[in-house]
C-alpha cells in the first residue's frame, strides 16, 4: 500500500510540474496533494517538497493556516477568468454547459478568495 501511495504522490508531482507550463492546469493543489501523500509514504520526499525553494512556503502556509498568498489568489482567479473567456468564445455551443463551467469556476474562485492570507 505504501508503494501505491508513493506512486500516486509522484504522479501528483508530475502533474504539478506539467501545470507550470500549462496555464489552465494549476500547480499548487497537486503539490499540496503530493505533500499529503508523501507524508503517508515517504517522510524523506515530504521534507524534500517542504524544503523546495518554489513550492515549500505555499505548502507550509496551507498546512499551518489553510492560507493562500495574495499573489497566488490574483494569479489563480485571473487564470480562471481567462479560462472562462476562452470557454465563452471557443467552447461548446450549448449555453447550459458554458453556464455550468462558469458556476464551477465561480465556486472555485470564491473558495480561493475566502482563504486567509499567510500570517508569516
Amino acid at each position: 500500500m505504501r508503494l501505491l501511495i508513493l506512486g500516486c504522490a509522484w504522479l501528483m508531482v508530475a502533474i504539478g510540474i506539467i501545470g507550470v507550463f500549462l496555464p489552465v492546469l494549476p500547480t499548487t493543489p497537486f503539490m499540496i496533494l503530493a505533500a499529503a501523500l508523501f507524508a503517508r509514504s515517504s517522510p524523506r520526499f515530504e521534507q524534500w517538497l517542504i524544503d523546495h525553494p518554489r513550492y515549500g512556503q505555499p505548502l507550509i502556509d496551507w498546512r499551518r493556516e489553510g492560507a493562500i498568498s495574495r499573489k497566488a489568489k490574483i494569479a489563480s482567479v485571473s487564470a480562471m477568468a481567462a479560462s472562462f473567456g476562452i470557454v465563452l468564445f471557443f467552447g461548446p455551443p450549448q449555453i447550459w454547459l458554458k453556464l455550468l463551467i462558469g458556476v464551477i469556476l465561480l465556486c472555485c474562485a470564491a473558495f480561493v478568495l475566502s482563504r486567509p492570507a499567510p500570517g508569516r
